[in-house]
C-alpha cells in the first residue's frame, strides 16, 4: 500500500501531540522509503536573534520521520525514537524548512533513517540529522 501525503497528513492529525501539531508540518511528499515535510515559519519558533530554534528543527525532523517509516513500511505502527543525532550548519531566518527524510534500513524491529532540512529556496542544508527507531508493532 502506498501512503499518500493525505494520509500522512491524518498520521500526524490521529498520533502526535498538541505541541507537535501547533508546529504546524504539512506533508509534501511521501514515496516508497521517504517522505518531505514542511515546517512554515513562525515567529513563534525563533529564538533570540531571529533564527529557527534547534528545538523546532530537531521536533520537525524527529516527526517527519515517524511518516517516513510509515511511507516505508505502507501504514502507520508504534515506533518510539532510540536515537537522534542533529548537526546544525546555518541558521534559517524567515523561510519554510523542507524536511526530507529517506529511510536507509528498515528491519523488523529497528529503521534508520537520515534527515536534510534545507530552508526553501537554499541548496545548502541548514541541518542535517540521523535517526534509528524501535519498530514496536
Amino acid at each position: 500500500m502506498t501512503l499518500t501525503p493525505a494520509d500522512a497528513d491524518k498520521i500526524l492529525a490521529d498520533n502526535f501531540a498538541p505541541w507537535v501539531l501547533a508546529l504546524g508540518l504539512t506533508v509534501q511528499e511521501t514515496g516508497e522509503r521517504h517522505a518531505v515535510l514542511r515546517l512554515p515559519w513562525s515567529d513563534t519558533l525563533a529564538r533570540d536573534g531571529g533564527g529557527l530554534s534547534g528545538q523546532a528543527m530537531m521536533a520537525a525532523a524527529d516527526t517527519a520521520t515517524v511518516i517516513a517509516i510509515s511511507a516505508a513500511r505502507g501504514a502507520y505502527g508504534p515506533m518510539t525514537t532510540v536515537q537522534q543525532s542533529t548537526s546544525f550548519q546555518r541558521p534559517v531566518t524567515g523561510s519554510d524548512v523542507l524536511i526530507e527524510v529517506t529511510v536507509t534500513k528498515l528491519g523488523r524491529r529497528m529503521a534508520f533513517a537520515d534527515v536534510t532540512l534545507t530552508a526553501e529556496g537554499d541548496e545548502a542544508p541548514a541541518a542535517k540529522a540521523s535517526t534509528v527507531y524501535a519498530l514496536l508493532g
